[in-house]
């Protein structure tokens, strides 16, 4: 019987790169996203590939939503082996403009939903013998632009949250990791200028799939010993000393 993997923002970007490898990778694929055009698009696509895929509606921000993509998942595959919690969203907001409803709608899609999925999906993984789960944070989690304050302070707590989780579920043989990207270029990748890829020390910007195949590196079963850390992907630009003058 094929691994089930749920991917959560996986309509778009990073998470349908995501979801296309471990699709490639012979996984049962869930497609968990908002949007449900491009959502069933992907599964479309997937699906005319002989792999095996099912979009399911889910706002991660909502937790009965979340309890709802686990049910579906299971009277689908009848098992889940991988959990990507990729979902977020960003918005640049002077911290003395930010309303308590944008604060709370950035931390619950981006943090609090990773918590809960990762609850309502930690019995099914356990029942496996053996599972793993990845939280894709981001770079924004140890440096910052200006006024990211809840994008940023969501993307640490997944740090904290991940070797917490790593901890906690050791007992049930659930790894727990974490990716922080750096520049990952979704859109037009041949309209980048030299200077944006220049800048890297890997000389150039990150693609979606340099993520995806992260991904699956950290949830083979025999990376078990990788548990509890954060993995940066961004062209060492966070090593960089940078001047200015």
């Amino acid at each position: 019987m094929n691994r089930t993997v749920i991917v959560t923002g996986a309509s778009n970007g990073i998470g349908k790169a995501v979801a296309k490898a471990f699709a490639t990778n012979y996984y049962n694929v869930v497609i968990a996203d908002l949007d449900s055009e491009n959502g069933n698009l992907l599964q479309d696509e997937l699906l005319s590939e002989g792999r095996q895929a099912q979009f399911i509606y889910c706002d991660v921000s909502d937790p009965k939503s979340i309890h709802k993509l686990v049910k579906e998942t299971i009277n689908r595959y009848q098992r889940i082996d991988v959990l990507i919690n990729n979902a977020g969203i960003s918005e640049f907001i002077r911290p003395d403009e930010m309303s308590v409803e944008k604060w709370d709608q950035i931390l619950n899609t981006n943090l609090r939903a990773s918590f809960l999925l990762t609850r309502e999906a930690a019995p099914y993984l356990k029942k496996n013998k053996k599972g793993s789960i990845v939280n894709i944070a981001s770079t924004r989690a140890l440096m910052s632009e200006k006024y990211t304050e809840a994008y940023a302070a969501s993307k640490g707590g997944l740090l904290a949250l991940t070797h917490s989780q790593a901890v906690s579920y050791s007992v049930d043989n659930i790894t727990v990791n974490c990716i922080s990207p750096g520049w990952i270029h979704t859109g037009d990748y041949d309209k980048l200028r030299d200077i944006d890829h220049k800048q890297h020390p890997s000389k150039r910007v990150g693609k979606p799939e340099d993520i995806a195949r992260a991904c699956l590196f950290l949830t083979d079963p025999e990376n078990d010993f990788i548990n509890g850390e954060n993995l940066v992907i961004d062209g060492g630009m966070t090593r960089k000393m940078i001047y200015e003058h």
